[in-house]
């Protein structure tokens, strides 16, 4: 793209982000394309305001040239070209403050005391108060939040909010709960270093849920970085908000499969495109022909919404359609929500969020209606739910994936490795170069794509074999096809792999780490320390009562565990809240723990193994960011 190489240097980092931002909402299908009869659209996302015969005779140029990789459609490097030849040429004006100068956005001055000089941060305004409101409306009666609660109407007061780390963990249980022990959370005699602690535990239990925390550590949180705070809050929420589009949470997402499909297609859907289909489900449902194809340019006249809320309220709700009989947008946004109140799901938007089309906010809405109004008729039976519900061990695989900032984010691990893309993203992680991206297919032909997928695959495995993974009987096929005991034999070799690579590096012997020296470094550290635990291996039946964790914990870092809280009996209801104790306070000294309580009570030897080796690596370097920001900028150069 010769275009893109021309004006590179023209291109903010803040306006670089805006069109990958944009294009990623405009790409409603996540293929990686948006088709040109969105081009209209996707410019003005990005400040460009071109008149519809302008944009008509770009694509028709794009047609006829045949400019584009595949026809019809763009991928993000094209449009970014794009931007940056109209740009160039001045089309638009106003392109250089689209990004600090926007309505409802804010802008920052970089505020680490290495930020380059000029370097500025794009807050959106409307994020603030929206996640202010949510937070308030969803956590104002936790007694332990009295002292914070509610934030101001304009959410500024937010960023303050989060400083003591209280707040943050609230989130996370509120989004994913039971994931930290309330018991591990510092809620008295708060000091500076009591309060560091906290945010530590919310970081690094964000990370076990699914978040990316590259680039994000506890001092940014505690300066209430605002657009650190808010990219972390959104990932948070949205994890939440996901969370129950399941089939296994509301098995009444099996009625909207076409005539042609089976439950493996619907898991292969991204959340955002299930949403869609639910919304259209309830528009034919209601009789009426209009369609949504997006959280944006489609519902900014309230039409969409108000028939949606019509249909899912129940006949008591009172929710009429009187917003459709107003003409002015912004009234009509707000009859439309003053219905969606009747449901108490007016969460996240505003008239002017509804007129703008602001995706992040509008996915939130109707995800939030999804999640407390489905309107779906449960199936009397559903044949195969049993062999497709996600289990414990493939939700820990696909949260790590995704913590380490995959893309495209990881849903359902059999449908989005199909490709091989991710595998290679993770393997470039575990050992930086052993990808030769030149043989990798990034973007797939409409004729060649199922051979070119599993010609990616072919050569996963291959990589796998490079790095002495066991792969006796899986190949490319396997993983193309979603094989579920082979893939997932490739994950944990992958995860396993991933972890002692770190402690590899952390501990500059030039030898790799083997899971021996792990339990003896375990027994040294405890016996340093003076406490009677012992691991033999990691499937020491002693493991299951949790002391043995606990104990390694109050080692790295004496006098952090309250023994007080630890239970003897051998219950396994005591194990397990000793268990859960236990993992929430590795994550609280900063160990990137993945594992769950259960695996610690059932004595799961893999990923027992990666909880110790994780509180291993706390020996030899206190924070591991660094290492993972060498990983994560390696595979980003490489994968793009």
């Amino acid at each position: 793209m010769a275009t893109l190489n021309k004006f590179t240097k023209t291109l903010s980092i803040d306006e670089k982000a805006e069109i990958k931002e944009k294009f990623i909402e405009l790409d409603a299908n996540k293929d990686g394309f948006i088709d040109l009869h969105e081009l209209k659209d996707a410019l003005n996302q990005v400040g460009f305001k071109l008149a519809g015969y302008q944009v008509r005779e770009m694509i028709d140029e794009y047609k006829g040239k045949q400019l584009t990789a595949f026809q019809g459609k763009l991928n993000l490097e094209e449009f970014e070209a794009l931007c940056l030849d109209l740009k160039s040429k001045d089309v638009a004006s106003t392109f250089k403050t689209v990004v600090s100068k926007k309505e409802n956005l804010e802008t920052l001055g970089g505020m680490s005391s290495i930020s380059s000089e000029g370097t500025t941060h794009s807050v959106r305004l409307e994020e603030q108060l929206a996640f202010s409101d949510w937070i308030n409306s969803n956590l104002g009666h936790d007694k332990d939040l009295q002292h914070l609660l509610p934030i101001d109407s304009e959410g500024k007061r937010l960023y303050l909010s989060i400083k003591d780390g209280i707040l943050l963990c609230k989130i996370i249980n509120h989004s994913c709960p039971d994931t930290i022990d309330e018991r591990a959370i510092n809620k008295k005699n708060l000091t500076v270093y009591r309060e560091f602690e906290n945010l530590t535990l919310a970081l690094v239990s964000s990370q076990a849920i699914g978040c990316n925390i590259v680039n994000i550590d506890a001092h940014d949180l505690a300066k209430g970085k605002p657009h650190l705070v808010l990219g972390l809050l959104w990932q948070i929420i949205r994890i939440g908000l996901f969370s129950h589009i399941t089939l296994d949470s509301c098995p009444g997402l099996a009625g909207l499969l076409f005539d042609n499909e089976r439950l493996e297609d619907l898991m292969k859907m991204s959340p955002e495109a299930i949403l869609l289909r639910w919304v259209n489900h309830h528009l034919e449902r209601a009789g009426i022909s209009r369609r949504c194809t997006n959280f944006q340019s489609d519902i900014v006249d309230s039409e969409i919404y108000s028939h949606l809320l019509k249909q899912i309220a129940g006949n008591d709700a009172d929710v009429n359609l009187d917003a459709l009989r107003e003409s002015d947008l912004q009234s009509r946004a707000e009859i439309m929500l003053q219905q969606a109140a009747k449901l108490n799901c007016r969460s996240f938007l505003t008239p002017q969020d509804v007129v703008n089309g602001v995706y992040k906010l509008n996915l939130a809405f109707v995800a939030n209606l999804f999640n407390n109004h489905p309107g779906l008729d449960k199936p009397e039976q559903i044949e195969g739910l049993e062999s497709i519900e996600e289990t414990r061990e493939e939700k820990t695989y696909r949260n790590w994936m995704n913590s380490m900032g995959v893309a495209p984010h990881v849903n359902w691990l059999y449908s989005d490795l199909a490709d091989g893309l991710v595998i290679f993203q993770l393997f470039d992680v575990i050992k930086p170069g052993i990808v030769n991206w030149s043989r990798v297919h990034k973007r797939f032909s409409p004729l060649r794509k199922f051979m070119e997928k599993l010609e990616n695959c072919n050569y996963a495995v291959d990589l796998g074999k490079q790095l002495k993974f066991s792969l006796v009987g899986i190949a490319g096929q396997d993983l193309n096809d979603g094989n579920a005991t082979l893939t997932l034999a490739l994950i944990w070799q992958l995860m396993r792999a991933y972890t002692l690579s770190i402690l590899s590096r952390l501990a500059n012997t030039g030898n790799p780490i083997i899971e021996k020296e792990i339990v003896q470094w375990v027994n040294n550290r405890l016996a340093e320390a003076g406490k009677q635990s012992q691991l033999r291996n990691f499937n020491d039946p002693a493991i299951a009562d949790g002391k043995i964790v606990i104990d390694l914990i109050d080692a790295i870092k004496e006098g952090s565990i309250n023994y007080e809280l630890v239970r003897t009996s051998g219950t396994q209801e005591d194990n397990l809240a000793n268990a859960k104790y236990a993992i929430s306070m590795a994550r609280k000294i900063g160990a990137r723990v993945y594992a769950l309580p259960e695996d610690i009570t059932e004595v799961k030897p893999k990923m027992v193994m990666t909880v110790f080796a994780c509180m291993m690596a706390l020996d030899y370097v206190p924070n591991m960011d660094s290492v993972d920001q060498n990983n994560h900028n390696s595979t980003a150069n490489n994968s793009n």
